[in-house]
């Protein structure tokens, strides 16, 4: 199930978008109070917007905007709204994202075409485990998608390690829909209750919400921990509310792939240019074929990379690197880059912490700094300088060690009250 744009050439591909984005900018212009005004505002002429090349004319559309002027970005009537969403508020103010009944669709199609990316056919047996309430657009595209396909969901959400193995046991679904972290979870419960992992149905498992692998997509520690001793296969996918569509790994494993029918790709620098080939940089998206709140020159706050090598799959369609980070969440710490993906990586590579929840600050000298809050197998002073050194070795600089209780993290990860757990949490004071 490989839409015939996507096995096209480059150029072919690159034709088809900019007569999509022809299509864009006179719907932003006629129906976007926000769109109409920018465009106003900077003398900008959508029919001198030819190529993508071209949007570089364009300011950038970012969250502030969005959270500032939410409902000037939509461009349908409330009596066309069929389905309410909200961002998950993680980087400050959840975001309104309403849907039409062509949205829908829209959602649908990505899903599908993306389940189909990850091997899903109509003969599989998914199983959902996370939410597709409290506005959630993921857990509703994932349920849609599989619909769409043919397969069967088992919509059980949220729920204890013990509820979802007494799903699976009765229902045999041979692929989860889960987040990394949560697996880990899942895996140690059928050991301690002596479950022959490799004697159950699951034998696939879609990734989310957080990565499970490295820059060169070999499986990062996470990654490693899920499949040890468990023969699964892991595809890794990215999305966001605010583009309503999927990238999505294939057999292959060297990246989501791109839907060129559904958004445009920018990768831009600090200065919004397009990066160079192979560089990091913030994506950035235009999306085609959305009624209610069409986004352009959208940046997500995403550090990520672009692989354009031909993939053997059979798709001509850029792919995405795992995301290295938020921009947000960017750490200058004693005078070394880093994100929380690469701190988690190391914290999860680790044998003896159990849990932990990183905490980001500004010092009294408005520096940036970490600490870490974790509880340990056999918490002690000996443990934590063991800790403390292997984060030395592995990031070459030490973030602050706090020793924590079991209690203690569960109330940090629900501090932010949002729709999922958090082990990121940022009080600078710039957020």
């Amino acid at each position: 199930m490989i839409p015939d744009i996507e096995t096209q050439s480059v150029e072919a591909i690159k034709i088809f978008q900019e007569q999509k984005l022809a299509e864009a900018l006179q719907y932003l212009d006629a129906k976007s109070k926000f769109y109409k005004t920018l465009f106003k505002s900077n003398n900008i002429s959508i029919s001198e917007i030819k190529t993508i090349e071209d949007l570089q004319q364009i300011p950038v559309t970012t969250k502030t905007d969005l959270q500032r002027h939410n409902t000037d970005f939509i461009c349908v009537d409330k009596t066309e709204i069929v389905d309410y969403n909200t961002t998950s508020g993680t980087l400050g103010e959840p975001v309104f994202f309403p849907l039409t009944e062509n949205d829908l669709e829209r959602l649908a199609y990505n899903e599908a075409i993306s389940f189909a990316t990850a091997q899903v056919t109509k003969t599989d047996v998914l199983q959902l485990m996370t939410t597709i309430d409290k506005c959630f657009m993921a857990g509703l595209a994932y349920f849609l998608g599989a619909k769409k396909i043919g397969a069967g969901i088992i919509r059980l959400g949220i729920a204890s390690p013990a509820q979802h193995w007494d799903s699976i046991l009765k229902f045999e679904p041979n692929y989860l829909i889960a987040v990394p972290s949560f697996l880990i979870k899942l895996k140690a419960f059928a050991l301690q209750n002596n479950f022959n992992l490799n004697a159950t149905s699951i034998k696939r498992i879609i990734c989310i919400g957080e990565p499970i692998r490295q820059d060169d997509f070999s499986l990062n520690a996470l990654g490693k921990k899920i499949t040890e001793n468990w023969n699964v296969e892991l595809f890794s996918t990215y999305a966001s509310t605010e583009m309503a569509t999927a990238f999505t790994e294939c057999e292959v494993q060297q990246g989501g792939h791109h839907h060129p029918e559904l958004v445009i790709v920018e990768i831009l620098d600090e200065k919004n240019e397009t990066v160079k080939p192979g560089e990091v940089g913030e994506l950035t998206i235009t999306t085609l074929g959305l009624e209610a709140m069409p986004l352009l020159r959208y940046k997500t706050g995403d550090m990520v990379k672009a692989h354009t090598k031909f993939c053997s799959c059979g798709r001509q369609t850029l792919r995405l690197s795992p995301v290295f980070g938020r921009k947000q969440q960017m750490i200058k710490l004693k005078g070394t880059t880093l994100y929380p993906p690469a701190i988690q990586n190391v914290l999860n590579d680790v044998e003896f912490v159990i849990d932990y929840v990183i905490e980001i600050h500004h010092s009294r000298l408005d520096l940036d700094e970490v600490i870490i809050k974790t509880l340990l197998q056999n918490p002690s002073e000996d443990q934590k300088e063991k800790l403390i050194n292997v984060l030395k070795s592995k990031l070459r600089v030490t973030p602050k060690i706090e020793l924590a209780s079991a209690e203690d993290l569960f109330k940090l990860k629900q501090s932010k009250g949002g729709r999922k757990p958090v082990t990121i949490l940022d009080y600078r004071k710039q957020f």
